[in-house]
């Protein structure tokens, strides 16, 4: 359940020194011109945590003079304003008001998760205490009276304080923060409760009463705590995307100065008509146009291909491109802010922005929580006051209120299912990073995949090995041990099988090939056109990766052939899907040619060819403009935007690291039959999550009237609050108990060994 943020920092006194705080001067100047008059600035709010929270900045930030839009992105805590003029709006002061500590967006800025790690303290404390108590309370259950049983309720009073301070702090702060501030939230009614509970039980207590009820303030704060720490690590898990691919640009550059002098300057620097220096293996920093040098480049981070293009002077080339096999020298065109790869990270910001907009079902039930329960147990106070005017029953029956119609059940409903769906799809392959999109996986209509890396395994193989002679294919592998082309990689496999082979040269030629010589003789292996120079040149091989070949003096005397071969069972995928009633389309930066082969193969139906990454989200936009729910499935740098974009999305373990951290799940084998597994535990998952709201929903109709009627003690509301939850955490075990079929259990194999290698990767 979404409430405002734990341990929020209270509301900034605007009259005191605000030291740390951005001024004016320097919001303009990390602020980005959008042209126009129009500049952007973004803000990082890290207490902002609910939907009530980005409701309230909107509309506050957009009533400022001169802002033309708010958008608060939820995962990223960033707030961006656009605003015109000369003159800056108050927005930190307006933030300041709202009781909202604003600084300067920094994405690369990481920091350790403190939220996290007092939410588990809080757990741990709660836990034991509510452990402890519920032990002594065991006892005076059982029937111990006068001083035995006070001493069990003075020894509660004691264990329970460290709990309400400790733990219960989370949800008082908030509280007050949110009520000093004119704004309510799900904390109000459970500081309320909790509080009120204490009291009532100190009372009892000092007055020899029979009943105290530390157990049920203690054992409400535990529960809602564990609810609240899952909530918190599935939100954070959609953060590490846009740092992520921050981290992939380039710190700095070597520039080269007009009197021929080099220096080292950081990225932030480099500016427009710079000169820059870039060796091979490194990646080029900010956009540019080639001067001296050719290089065959990394590209998938536009196209997503794996297949190296070769750059010549007067080619562009972008920001997070890596550089192969030759020194480039390129004039820069773009600072790095405005780069292709600062392009990306607005593109995946802007996506997940999109996303915060959606809310779990429970938040939608419970979004009149607060002000329906206080209102109830207010006016069951004034009744029972008007009725008997004896204001200890009245308040007694006013926290039973209070506590019978916890949110427990229904704060539990969505997060218990997730964590039960989680392990089952775990124990079959596949891997949940985000709780929330196994909710929206089930509700999706249309998949939409990558071609290379995805229904592929975008790694080429030589197809042809037996029809080369194997002496020639030995000759050949001796030579690509000395580049790091995927091509050489894949005939390098077959080294040693003829014998290692003497050269007394060998050298790499940037986007042609690799040249050798060896008594007397000239052995090249490349690009037909250069290689085969005595030979007549023909065109590209049948795979679409032809055109390579070894010639000895000139003359070709073997051809290689290439393929990509497809995921395991992709095409019984996408059957799957079929007939789950979700059509398939593919998404490609390859050519048609290429993406129509594949679509041939594998039964699709619609494809859509040589796409860059923001083609790919305005392919999602528009199936999601039709009303289709879209399931993006990738693995590229490229395909990161898109799986932001959207509706939920699934990436291979083989994929890029920020691939991996933009997707909502991940599949640990090669098998896409992960896909359609995944949407069918989803959708099963999706089903308890609506009977558990049914049955917190049912519980609260017919629990909270019994309170009111005065026939039910805070004790009795505890252990009601406790049923409800056990119902609820019982109904979601139904899950997994049922029985994966065959094909499910041959994706799942050996994902625990999996799993273990993706993390050492990550």
């Amino acid at each position: 359940m979404s409430c405002c943020a734990p341990g929020a920092e209270m509301a900034l006194d605007l009259d005191r020194v605000t030291s740390g705080l951005p001024s004016s001067q320097e919001i303009r100047l990390a602020s980005r011109s959008l042209g126009h008059d129009l500049r952007q600035t973004n803000l990082s709010v890290p207490t902002v945590h609910c939907a009530a929270c980005i409701q309230a900045i909107e509309t506050a930030l957009g009533r400022l003079d001169h802002v033309e839009r708010v958008r608060v992105n939820l995962s990223t805590k960033r707030v961006s304003i656009q605003w015109r003029g000369t003159e800056i709006p108050p927005v930190v002061a307006a933030l300041g008001r709202l009781g909202y500590d604003a600084h300067l967006f920094d994405s690369e800025v990481g920091e350790k998760d403190r939220t996290l790690s007092e939410l588990i303290r809080a757990v741990a404390v709660a836990g034991f205490a509510a452990g402890n108590i519920m032990l002594l309370s065991v006892s005076v259950w059982s029937g111990a009276e006068g001083a035995t049983r006070d001493l069990f309720h003075w020894l509660s009073a004691l264990i329970a304080i460290p709990a309400l301070a400790f733990a219960g702090g989370i949800f008082f702060r908030s509280a007050w923060n949110a009520l000093r501030h004119g704004r309510m939230n799900m904390d109000v009614p459970i500081a309320v409760g909790v509080s009120l509970a204490y009291a009532m039980s100190l009372y009892e207590t000092i007055n020899h009463g029979d009943h105290a009820y530390f157990d049920a303030s203690v054992s409400l704060l535990f529960f809602l705590l564990i609810g609240r720490t899952l909530d918190h690590v599935m939100r954070e898990r959609a953060r590490t995307a846009v740092s992520g691919l921050a981290r992939l640009a380039a710190r700095g550059a070597m520039v080269l100065r007009g009197d021929g002098t080099r220096d080292y300057l950081p990225v932030g620097e480099i500016e427009p008509g710079m000169q820059l220096l870039i060796a091979a293996g490194e990646r080029i920093p900010v956009d540019g146009k080639i001067i001296r040098g050719s290089s065959d480049l990394d590209c998938s981070l536009v196209s997503g291909e794996s297949t190296p293009r070769n750059a010549a002077p007067d080619d562009s080339v972008q920001a997070g491109v890596l550089n192969l096999t030759g020194p480039l020298t390129i004039e820069a065109t773009a600072a790095a802010k405005d780069s292709f790869l600062a392009e990306m990270v607005r593109l995946m910001e802007a996506a997940e922005g999109g996303r915060t907009h959606y809310r779990r079902i429970a938040d939608r039930v419970s979004a009149l929580y607060a002000p329906v329960v206080h209102l109830t147990a207010f006016a069951t106070f004034l009744g029972w006051m008007a009725a008997t005017g004896d204001w200890h029953r009245a308040i007694t029956i006013a926290i039973a209120v209070l506590i019978i119609t916890c949110p427990c059940a229904l704060g539990l409903a969505v997060p218990i299912v997730q964590v039960v769906a989680a392990r089952r799809l775990f124990e079959n392959g596949v891997m949940v990073k985000d709780g929330s999109a196994m909710e929206r996986l089930a509700t999706i209509d249309t998949a939409v995949f990558d071609k290379t890396g995805t229904l592929t395994l975008g790694l080429p193989r030589l197809v042809n090995a037996t029809s080369i002679d194997p002496a020639m294919l030995a000759v050949a592998a001796d030579m690509a041990v000395h580049s790091r082309h995927p091509f050489s990689k894949a005939i390098a496999g077959f080294a040693g099988l003829g014998g290692q082979s003497r050269f007394d040269i060998v050298s790499e030629h940037p986007g042609f090939g690799i040249e050798a010589t060896a008594a007397g003789i000239t052995w090249r292996l490349g690009r037909r056109g250069w290689a085969g120079w005595k030979a007549r040149t023909g065109g590209e091989g049948k795979h679409g990766y032809g055109g390579t070949v070894l010639t000895k003096d000139g003359t070709i005397v073997a051809t290689f052939d290439f393929e990509d071969a497809l995921r395991a069972d992709a095409k019984a995928a996408i059957e799957q899907l079929n007939d789950a009633g979700v059509s398939v389309e593919m998404l490609s930066g390859d050519t048609a040619g290429a993406c129509g082969e594949a679509s041939k193969m594998l039964g699709i139906d619609h494809f859509v060819a040589c796409l860059l990454p923001s083609g790919k989200v305005e392919r999602i936009e528009t199936l999601a403009k039709d009303g289709h729910k879209v399931l993006m499935v990738g693995d590229g740098l490229n395909d990161t935007p898109a799986l932001g974009a959207a509706h939920v999305s699934i990436a291979p373990a083989t994929a890029a690291d920020i691939g991996r951290n933009a997707a909502d799940f991940v599949f640990l084998r090669e098998s896409l039959l992960a896909v359609p597994l995944a949407i069918d535990v989803s959708r099963k998952a999706g089903s308890l999550i609506r009977q558990n709201i049914v049955i917190a929903i049912v519980y609260n109709a017919v629990a909270v009237p019994i309170a009111v009627l005065g026939y039910v003690t805070p004790l009795i509301a505890a252990i009601a609050m406790s049923v409800s939850s056990l119902l609820v955490i019982g109904n979601a075990l139904r899950l997994q108990g049922s029985k994966p079929n065959s094909q499910a259990k041959d994706v799942g194999r050996d994902s625990l060994s999996n799993f273990n290698e993706l993390v050492r990767s990550s």
